[in-house]
C-alpha cells in the first residue's frame, strides 16, 4: 500500500498542471485581418486566420507582448482548406450565398467533429493563445442540413470545452440569441455588425462577467455608435468588408 501511494505521488508530481486559458482584458485594443499581408499596428490582440499565419509570425507577435486570436471556420466548409477532401460529401449543406466555395456543415457528426478537434490542436501547436471559430450560428440560417437550435447550443459548448481542454480561450462569433445559455461557456465575444441589426444589449451577459467584447462593423466610422460602444463596454472598430486592412478603432 506505502509502494502505491509513493508512486501515485511521484506521478501526481511529474505530471504539469494545466494552466487556465490567458483570460483577456475587456479594455484591450484590438486587430482583425484575415487577408492580405499581415499588417502590425500597436494593438493588444491580434485576430488572425489559422491557416494563413506561420508559427514564427505568431511566436513573434506573442514575443511583442501580443495575445494572438487564431480565426478558423467551426460551422461551414471551405473547399480552399488543405483538410476540405476529408469532410465527407454528406455532411455538407447549402451554400453560403455570399461567400463562393463556402457550404453550411453538419457539426452534429462524430467525424466532423474529430476534424474540427484537429484544427484544436492546430490552434494549440502553433502556439495561439485563443481561437475565434466563425459560423457558430448555423441553426438560424438556409443551411440545408435541418440544424436545430439545441443542437448548436450543444456544439458550441461542445466547441468551447476542446478549446479549454488545449488551453485555449474561446471567442463567441455573433450567435447573439445563444448568450444565455452560452456566455458562461466562452471567454470573449466577436461579433460582425450588431448595431446594424440592433443586436448589441445582449453582450451585457459577458460585460457583467468581466468578458471583453470585440465588435466590427463594415460602415464609415460613426462617433455616436462609439460613443454608444463605450457606455457599454465594448471595444467597436470599423473595417472594409475584405479584412485586408488596419481597422479605425474608436478612441
Amino acid at each position: 500500500m506505502r509502494l502505491l501511494l509513493a508512486l501515485v505521488t511521484l506521478l501526481s508530481s511529474a505530471t504539469p498542471s494545466l494552466a487556465a486559458p490567458l483570460a483577456i482584458p475587456a479594455s484591450s485594443s484590438w486587430h482583425l485581418q484575415l487577408n492580405g499581408t499581415l499588417q502590425t499596428p500597436n494593438r493588444h490582440v491580434y485576430d488572425i486566420d489559422l491557416y494563413d499565419t506561420s508559427k514564427q509570425t505568431i511566436s513573434n507577435l506573442k514575443a511583442q507582448g501580443r495575445i494572438v486570436i487564431c480565426y478558423f471556420s467551426a460551422g461551414t466548409w471551405e473547399d480552399w482548406r488543405p483538410d476540405a477532401k476529408l469532410y465527407p460529401k454528406a455532411a455538407l449543406g447549402k451554400p453560403l450565398p455570399d461567400w463562393p466555395g463556402e457550404r453550411w456543415l453538419d457539426f452534429r457528426r462524430s467525424d466532423v467533429r474529430a476534424l474540427l478537434a484537429k484544427r484544436l490542436d492546430m490552434a494549440r501547436n502553433k502556439g495561439c493563445n485563443g481561437v475565434d471559430p466563425d459560423n457558430v450560428d448555423g441553426y438560424s440560417n438556409a443551411n440545408g442540413l435541418k440544424l436545430t437550435k439545441a443542437q448548436q447550443i450543444d456544439f458550441n459548448r461542445w466547441l468551447a470545452k476542446e478549446a479549454h481542454k488545449r488551453n485555449l480561450s474561446v471567442g463567441l462569433k455573433n450567435a447573439v440569441d445563444l448568450l444565455p445559455q452560452l456566455a458562461s461557456h466562452f471567454d470573449f465575444a466577436v461579433n460582425e455588425s450588431c448595431y446594424q441589426y440592433n443586436e448589441c444589449a445582449g453582450y451585457f451577459l459577458l460585460r457583467s462577467q468581466g468578458k471583453p467584447v470585440f465588435i466590427a462593423d463594415y460602415r464609415t466610422y460613426n462617433s455616436k455608435l462609439c460613443s454608444q460602444a463605450k457606455a457599454s463596454g465594448y471595444r467597436l472598430q470599423f473595417f472594409k468588408l475584405d479584412l485586408k486592412g488596419v481597422g479605425k478603432p474608436c478612441p
